[in-house]
């Protein structure tokens, strides 16, 4: 008996089939950058030592679903501003290892467009009763109880204890969402050593790619090795007192920043940036211009204190933007200076052999000249800018190269030195070139 093949679909029922694989292969394929995402709500915290703080913020268009009210960005803070206020506190608990609950306080509630979303944001404040931070359970489900698709991003952001400090180091707790309600906020598991390390690491960060930090200390460091005499440089005929002389000039940089860091992290003293930021870059065309002739006797160890005190208020504008408490400041200004030094003392020590070399040779003269040439150049270029008078610096592409490779610039500096000290070996010129008196 012959076997039945089953029939072969027809085209018109093939049509249906193959418009939908069509469809859904050039909607696969269509590019995303026309679809906006899903807006989302974010928790945001900050862990003290004795409550924890942030915001929260919700999109208002997920809001007005939520409770199915119409809102607008007016409404919001008006009419339906109590309202808001009273559901977003009520599906917002916290509760302690213990099982007691905190206290959670919403603060007064702003508009702000986030990927440009309107949201109603409110300062959130949560303690607990006996006044000791530890981990606890953060449950929430503000629009996520009645708008099932909504997700809300959970965020640590500041918890000094644990390290983390700023935006790069914030910690994604997790999402809550229709099925997730509760999350676990760990706090109080780390200690003040991890604090002191971060900001250690801080202070490292905040020199090692500051172009202006890095050339003011070089500045400094060019006549080092040399001696100021009858208002020329001079070679100094011991190494030691030139590694003497360096450790002076590095001491009194660290006094001067310490002393304004220090000041203006705690609020004595409070000045905007931008002349901050000026100053710095007149700092360092004094210092340059000093080692193309020295301004007054051992200048570079007054340079160093006296604008030390600037650099330590530009030092201070970043440890105003951790949002300190008073009870890690102590340890975030240790550890900050820790850092600070710690970068310093590395580029002295990759920089000032080489350079205690080349001052024993005919060649340092040219060296100096034109590294501090270039110091000067840079410095006014960021006077310019930073005072406004121009909209750009044209030389940001080679300062940016030069602190990006450290390594290969100091490597440069000690073949330098090695084929100086080889092809022009010490001579009796002193360090401006010029050939001593009664030298035959």
């Amino acid at each position: 008996m012959r076997r039945l093949l089953p029939a072969r679909p027809s085209a018109a029922r093939l049509l249906p089939t193959f418009l939908l694989a069509a469809f859904m292969l050039v909607g696969g394929l269509a590019s995303p950058a026309g679809a906006h995402p899903m807006s989302t709500s974010a928790v945001l915290l900050d862990v003290r030592g004795d409550r924890v703080e942030g915001e929260v913020q919700l999109p208002v268009d997920r809001l007005a679903v939520a409770v199915d009210r119409d809102l607008t960005r007016e409404t919001v803070l008006g009419a339906e501003r109590a309202f808001l206020k009273r559901y977003t506190a009520e599906h917002i608990t916290a509760v302690g290892e213990d099982d007691r609950p905190w206290t959670v306080r919403l603060g007064t509630g702003s508009v702000r467009t986030i990927d440009e979303v309107a949201h109603l944001v409110y300062p959130l404040e949560l303690r607990p009763p006996d006044g000791r931070v530890t981990t606890f359970d953060l449950a929430y489900d503000v629009i996520v109880e009645e708008l099932l698709t909504h997700k809300v991003i959970a965020t640590v952001r500041y918890d000094f204890d644990r390290g983390i400090l700023k935006t790069d180091d914030a910690e994604t707790l997790g999402v809550f969402d229709f099925d997730t309600k509760s999350l676990k906020v760990p706090a109080g598991e780390g200690s003040w050593i991890r604090g002191f390390a971060t900001t250690a690491g801080l202070g490292i960060e905040h020199v090692g790619e500051g172009a202006d930090h890095l050339l003011f200390l070089l500045m400094l460091l060019i006549p080092a090795p040399l001696v100021a005499a009858e208002g020329r440089w001079r070679s100094v005929p011991s190494s030691r007192r030139s590694i003497v002389h360096v450790v002076h000039v590095v001491t009194a940089f660290a006094i001067g920043h310490s002393l304004t860091l220090a000041l203006a992290a705690t609020g004595v003293i409070n000045l905007p940036t931008r002349p901050v930021e000026t100053l710095i870059a007149f700092s360092i065309a004094v210092s340059a211009v000093h080692a193309l002739r020295p301004l007054v006797a051992r200048g570079e160890i007054l340079i160093a204190a006296g604008f030390g005190l600037v650099h330590g208020l530009a030092f201070a504008s970043l440890i105003g933007d951790l949002g300190l408490d008073r009870g890690s400041l102590v340890t975030t200004l240790l550890g900050f200076n820790l850092g600070i030094e710690l970068t310093q003392l590395l580029v002295v020590a990759l920089m000032m052999p080489s350079l205690i070399v080349l001052a024993r040779t005919a060649f340092y003269p040219a060296f100096r000249i034109g590294v501090a040439l270039l110091g000067l150049l840079f410095s006014v270029s960021w006077m310019l800018e930073r005072a406004t008078l121009t909209s750009t610096d044209p030389f940001e592409g080679v300062q940016t190269w030069l602190v990006d490779h450290p390594l290969l610039v100091a490597v440069t500096v000690a073949a330098l030195a090695v084929v100086a000290r080889r092809t022009a070996p010490r001579t009796p010129f002193d360090g401006d070139g010029a050939l001593r008196s009664g030298a035959h």
